[in-house]
């Protein structure tokens, strides 16, 4: 885990009349006695060249307790580069929600063996954004007295209210471990504690002290992220805790145990009193096709009931009222309510206009993919949706989903088995890939290239389908600051740093349905590159400092595109007076024999020569192909590194030669 820089101080315990420093060989009875050995080992053992590596990392979770889970984590770590040093002297404890960490504490033993302390004030409470857009909590610390060769111990208790130990125990990490063991303590509930073991080999838990339960891995590597690659808990090594009755049935009747029993536990909630079918007919009414009535009953349940896990200002009382909601009639009649509530309304009033409906689950893809083989419903479906039987078809539907507009459903439920309640059957059904023109990011710009080889002009960028919802939701809750300095930043790292970016204005950001769209004056010095009288440049602004997606020779994991996506550029250039184009060629259109990715670009030339029209259109994952095995991945390589190349094609201006004046 990294953070950025937080400056603090640590407390140095100066031991009085020795005038020294405490040593490592005379240490807070709470740590355990850091060896002569780990003090002066000058390499890793697990990965050779690695910057830094874990000692050992020790977890107990204790479940014990009726009303809570308790986690207790004790790791040491060995600092062997100067960017070991780095990353590890600002440190974040990240957390999710109904979560509480307490009692952190840190040290560092130098390689003299002085002991330096954190100091418990310098422990703050921060906001992380990660890669997928979730905004979570963070406990930080900062380690300034951290040096090559120190050793760092770090631990602290993790509390989960309310909570069994229904849970992942991950093994693998951004760090090569030594050893790693989970102990764990069961809640005597008369059920049994089982788990399921995802690349760990040969480990299992074994009886250890004290009631515990214990699971260890040694010279465990890194997990080392590739680009584009498959969700981590496909690929690291990883343990699920959970308890089970020891009579638990074969998958096939697992599932449809649970198809029945949640079947009829949303029977009732979905069945329409009579104010849903009232306002189902109003809402419904004109609407000549099955898709129109669905299609006016998603807008409904999306725009005039609020969303309370969307919304802002959301007060314990509004909570409490959603809470007390049982059904699709009660949602209408308070008009709030949390996600699955909005989705129940939806289903009630599909049902009142006449629809076969039921509560459908499914996986979520950008953390495991959905196995029918094992019988875990925690773990393999965490999501779900309203299922529309529409003619001899179920279809998906979940405005739920605040940003995912209507006909698709989040990029993460896509392209899985869905598991269609239903007191009988057990019907499996997969919910189709959004083909890529549905998320789509759109450029425009007017802009104008002077003779100093600066760019100036104005320009628009507009995200639709699950893109649209991905930057929503990376802007859901920033103030209008915060999101204009983002989306600059964005800019930036797109075009050139350099540039200069002014008249800054966003739209729909918190649209349910609407493009996420964001204009913008901008102005580039440098941007082309002039030697003597040619002046080179790019013509497609927006792609001015890409680079190729994949860079690496070789690849460990398969490769994975979350979605099929689209992009469109429409360019206009108006160019320096003086100078005249040396040719107006373009790259050659790409495109695979599958026609998988497809990129294509044209260039046009107004009569005078001043105006340069620059149109592009690409599009990956075509016919829903989003997974390829590592032996592809020279060609996918190749094929994105073309991409880039077209992306980047430089044009080359020429000074006009004046003629000559006669005598």
């Amino acid at each position: 885990m990294r953070s950025q820089f937080l400056n603090r101080s640590l407390i140095v315990c100066f031991i009085i009349g020795l005038g020294a420093c405490m040593h490592a060989f005379a240490q807070d009875k709470d740590w355990r006695p850091v060896t002569s050995e780990e003090l002066s080992a000058k390499a890793p053992l697990v990965e050779p060249g690695a910057d830094a590596e874990a000692l050992f990392w020790d977890v107990r979770v204790d479940d014990s307790s009726a009303f809570e889970t308790a986690l207790k984590h004790y790791v040491r770590v060995k600092i062997f580069t100067e960017h070991g040093r780095e990353q590890y002297s600002k440190y974040d404890i990240q957390y999710s929600k109904n979560t509480k960490i307490k009692d952190v504490e840190a040290r560092v033993t130098k390689p003299d063996g002085t002991v330096l302390n954190l100091n418990k004030d310098d422990v703050l409470e921060r906001e992380v954004v990660k890669a997928n857009g979730l905004k979570i909590k963070a406990k930080s610390f900062a380690l300034p007295g951290l040096e090559v060769g120190s050793i760092l111990e770090y631990r602290y208790k993790e509390i989960r209210e309310g909570s069994s130990a229904n849970m992942p125990l991950i093994f693998q990490r951004e760090i090569p471990i030594q050893n790693i063991s989970f102990y764990v303590r069961p809640f005597a509930n008369g059920l049994a504690l089982k788990y399921l073991t995802y690349n760990v080999g040969n480990t299992r838990f074994e009886k250890d002290k004290n009631d515990f339960y214990r699971a260890t891995m040694t010279n465990v590597p890194a997990f080392h992220e590739e680009p584009s690659m498959l969700p981590v808990n496909e690929v690291r090594s990883w343990m699920y805790i959970f308890y089970q009755n020891e009579d638990a049935k074969d998958s096939k009747e697992y599932w449809k145990s649970i198809s029945k029993a949640v079947y009829e536990g949303s029977n009732k909630s979905l069945k329409p009193n009579g104010d849903v079918e009232s306002v189902t007919q109003q809402v419904v009414a004109g609407a000549a096709t099955d898709d129109e009535k669905l299609h006016k009953i998603f807008d409904y349940t999306k725009t005039q009931i609020r969303n309370l896990t969307y919304s802002t200002n959301v007060s314990d009382d509004d909570w409490k009222r959603a809470r007390s909601a049982k059904s699709g009639g009660d949602v209408l009649k308070i008009k709030m309510g949390g996600s699955g509530d909005i989705d129940t309304l939806f289903g009630s009033m599909a049902r009142a206009a006449g629809f076969d409906v039921r509560l459908a689950f499914s996986g979520d893809r950008s953390d495991l993919f959905f196995n029918p083989n094992t019988p875990n419903f925690r773990l393999m479906l965490g999501s779900s949706s309203i299922a529309v039987k529409v003619g001899q078809d179920w279809k998906f539907f979940s405005p739920a989903e605040y940003y995912t507009p209507y006909g698709m459903l989040g990029w993460v439920e896509e392209n899985q088995q869905a598991l269609i309640t239903d007191p009988k059957e057990l019907i499996w059904q997969e919910i189709p890939l959004s083909p890529a023109e549905r998320s789509m990011e759109k450029r425009s710009g007017k802009f104008k290239l002077l003779e100093d080889g600066s760019l100036e002009g104005e320009a628009r960028i507009e995200y639709t389908g699950h893109r649209a919802a991905l930057m929503k939701a990376r802007n859901r809750g920033d103030s209008d600051t915060e999101k204009e300095k983002n989306l600059k930043e964005l800019i930036k790292a797109n075009i050139m740093s350099g540039a200069e970016v002014e008249k800054f204005t966003i739209e729909n950001a918190d649209d349910p349905e609407k493009p996420f769209v964001f204009t913008f004056k901008i102005r580039v010095p440098d941007y082309a590159s002039k030697t003597g009288k040619r002046i080179f440049f790019q013509p497609n602004v927006f792609e001015r400092s890409s680079k190729p997606r994949f860079i690496s020779n070789s690849r460990k994991y398969e490769i994975y595109i979350n979605y099929p996506y689209s992009e469109q550029d429409d360019i206009t250039i108006e160019l320096p007076a003086g100078f005249s184009l040396e040719n107006a060629d373009g790259p050659a259109p790409i495109r695979d024999q599958q026609g998988i990715g497809d990129h294509k670009t044209s260039m046009q030339v107004t009569t005078d020569g001043r105006l340069l029209t620059y149109k592009r259109k690409f599009s990956f994952g075509n016919g829903g192909h989003i997974r390829f095995p590592v032996v592809s991945y020279p060609v996918i390589k190749t094929m994105f590194e073309a991409f880039n190349k077209a992306d980047v094609h430089q044009l080359t201006l020429k000074q006009n030669v004046p003629p000559s004046s006669k005598p």
